[in-house]
C-alpha cells in the first residue's frame, strides 16, 4: 500500500484500529502541526507532535499537543532524570528512522521510552504522525499508550 510505513505496519501487525487521514504537505511549511491541523479541520489539541530529547544524555520521546510545548523539566522528570534538551533534527531523524515532521511515535528504529500528554485522554481519538509527512493516522489514545509502551504524564505548557 502506498501509504504503508513502520508505523502503519506495526499498527496493522498488532491488531490496533487506525485511521489513515493524508493531506497535501507544503514543503515550505514549518510547523508540520499546524499544517496538518489546518489541512484536516481538525483542532490543534487532537494533533499531537512527536518531539525527540535527551534526558541526560539518553534519547527519549514525548507526544504533546501541537498547539503547546514540551516542558522539558516535567519531560525529565517524569523519566526520572534532572535534565532533558531536545534533540537536534538531524539526529531525530537517525534515531527513529523519520524524516523530520513526519517522526511517528510509533514504530521507530529505536524503542525509546515514550511519554504521552496526558491532554490526550481527553479524547476518544487523537492524531500522530503516520511515518511521512502529509500523513496523519487516527487512534484511540489508550492504543497509542499501549503500542508505544508510553508513560502518561503532564509533560506539556
Amino acid at each position: 500500500m502506498a501509504t504503508g510505513t513502520p508505523a502503519t505496519a506495526l499498527l496493522t501487525k498488532s491488531g490496533v484500529t487506525f485511521a489513515l487521514h493524508p493531506y497535501d504537505h507544503d514543503p515550505r511549511a514549518q510547523a508540520y502541526g499546524d499544517e496538518a491541523a489546518q489541512a484536516l479541520g481538525i483542532e490543534p489539541a487532537r494533533i499531537f507532535k512527536t518531539l525527540i530529547a535527551a534526558v541526560d544524555g539518553k534519547p527519549a520521546c514525548a507526544v504533546v499537543p501541537v498547539a503547546a510545548r514540551l516542558d522539558l523539566k516535567a519531560f525529565a522528570a517524569v523519566l526520572g532524570g534532572k535534565r532533558a534538551e531536545l534533540a537536534d533534527p538531524a539526529v531525530a531523524a537517525r534515531i527513529t528512522g523519520y524524516v523530520v515532521g513526519g517522526i511517528s511515535p510509533v514504530g521507530q528504529k529505536a524503542r525509546l521510552r515514550v511519554v504521552v500528554d496526558e491532554s490526550a485522554e481527553l479524547f476518544e481519538t487523537v492524531y500522530v504522525s503516520a511515518g511521512k509527512r502529509g500523513l496523519q493516522m487516527e487512534l484511540g489514545p489508550d492504543d497509542l499508550v499501549a503500542v508505544t509502551g508510553a508513560t502518561v504524564a503532564p509533560i506539556s505548557a
